[in-house]
């Protein structure tokens, strides 16, 4: 745990010395592709005569390269095959370098998979009528008890979700004000250890240093939620190719986050496998063709397979587009219902707002978010990213959610556990709470 902190804080170090010379990369490293995009920060915005200030209080950056490969060597959001993933890397990096014309050192990274558990902690403290300071602030977060979360796991977020004082709760930051007790509920999200290793120990034989490390399914949920969607509890589920990231955001911070080891890429095997055709093909069928709701057009409908295997009959069959979406449907309603199923875990119909956001690049399925509403129940709606300044055009629909969240993670970093100087001796080790259970308490 220790190591794991220091590390954590080297990194968080290491990121303010790339803002400061005003260049970082972030990188996006799916199942599907890899995406690169550098940024650029120029300071703190300045204030405008007439008051106004940029977007979605984008202050200090802008998008000045970009670029994204197919992925290769990587399965469920994790790393598979290291040197393809190397390769694939350096291609994306080197084409977003050569976008910017500007050579990059750090990089802040994120990833799907690893099987990520979300616990809710809680602890409280002692004051001594004096405003709250950043002490207290470090005291009471080495007060929470941290579950034993077993071998070969490491932590990637540690953050404060809500801070009470004497009976005041709900409270997002403490210091300075005065009161009796301090009290904190945290959100820690575990992963796999392998897979974190297997990425930094990848990016480093890109000659590039890790500067930051997040997972993919919290970075779609910042970009993805609108701010009262944040602020009063909602989901994100990013749909992306080898897996299906979900988050629970609720006051501004995630309190959940889960994934399904199943997204767009294992629809596409079952088209590959049921209309006996490529990958590549079985591809290019569901994004040209692919639908989730079938309507009495569809049977006439026919879809040109044109595969090449060099068999004319074969390769010049057609299938109704009913009978596609016959293939495509049963595996969005496993991914849907198991992303339901998780939800329902959390708490998640507990929370005053439910909105559902889907995104991710599967989730641009025709008739998905129909489905979606149908079994889930709740609101759904779909989800594109914020914009951002200088990204390309390209770069905006819902496979890049995780890439813009990561910038604005970038940009704007919210406090975590290793922000603060927690005294040694208290590395934490005990019990826990449930992630979403505070707000039906505190609401």
């Amino acid at each position: 745990m220790k190591d794991l902190y220091q590390s954590q804080r080297a990194m968080r170090a290491m990121r303010k010395a790339a803002m400061q010379r005003g260049v970082i990369a972030i990188l996006d490293v799916g199942s599907s592709k890899i995406a690169c995009l550098i940024l650029r920060f120029d300071g703190p915005e300045q204030f405008r005569e007439d008051g106004l200030g940029s977007m979605a209080g984008q202050s200090s950056f802008r998008v000045i390269g970009a670029a994204t490969t197919r992925s290769r060597g990587v399965r469920f959001g994790e790393i598979d095959a290291m040197g393809e993933t190397e390769r694939a890397i350096r291609t994306a990096v080197q084409a977003a370098q050569k976008m910017a014309n500007v050579r990059v050192d750090h990089v802040i990274a994120c990833f799907a998979g690893a099987r990520p558990r979300s616990y809710g902690l809680a602890g409280e403290i002692e004051l001594s009528e004096a405003p709250v300071s950043e002490q207290d602030v470090a005291r009471v977060l080495a007060a929470c008890d941290v579950p034993d979360f077993g071998e070969g796991r490491e932590v990637l977020h540690a953050q404060p979700v809500n801070f009470a004082l004497d009976h005041r709760s709900g409270l997002g930051d403490p210091r300075g004000q005065i009161g009796n007790r301090l009290a904190v509920d945290m959100h820690l999200l575990t992963v796999e250890e392998a897979a974190i290793r297997n990425l930094i120990y990848c990016i480093k034989r890109c000659d590039l240093e890790l500067a930051g490390v997040a997972s993919s399914a919290y970075a779609a949920g910042i970009a993805s939620l609108v701010e009262d969607e944040q602020e009063l509890g909602s989901a994100c589920i990013d749909l992306g190719g080898g897996s299906t990231g979900i988050s629970i955001f609720m006051k501004k911070h995630m309190i959940y986050a889960d994934a399904v080891r199943m997204g767009g890429d294992h629809v596409t095997s079952d088209i590959s496998k049921g209309l006996q055709v490529p990958m590549a093909t079985a591809e290019r069928i569901k994004t040209l063709n692919g639908g989730v709701q079938a309507t009495g057009m569809d049977d006439r409908e026919m879809i040109e397979i044109g595969a090449d295997c060099g068999d004319w009959e074969k390769d010049r069959r057609k299938v109704s587009r009913t009978e596609l979406i016959g293939i495509m449907r049963p595996r969005v309603e496993e991914i849907l219902e198991e992303a339901r199923a998780r939800l329902e875990a959390a708490g998640f119909e507990s929370l005053p707002g439910q909105q559902i956001v889907l995104t991710g690049g599967a989730s641009q399925i025709p008739g998905l978010d129909g489905l979606a509403s149908r079994i889930m129940g709740q609101q759904v709606r779909l989800g594109r990213p914020l914009r951002v300044q200088g990204l390309p055009q390209a770069a905006t629909g819902p496979a890049f959610a995780a890439a813009v969240g990561l910038c604005l993670f970038a940009a704007h970093p919210q406090d975590e556990w290793w922000d603060f100087e927690i005294p040694a001796e208290r590395y934490p080790a005990r019990s826990l709470r449930r992630a979403v259970k505070w707000f039906r308490d505190n609401w």
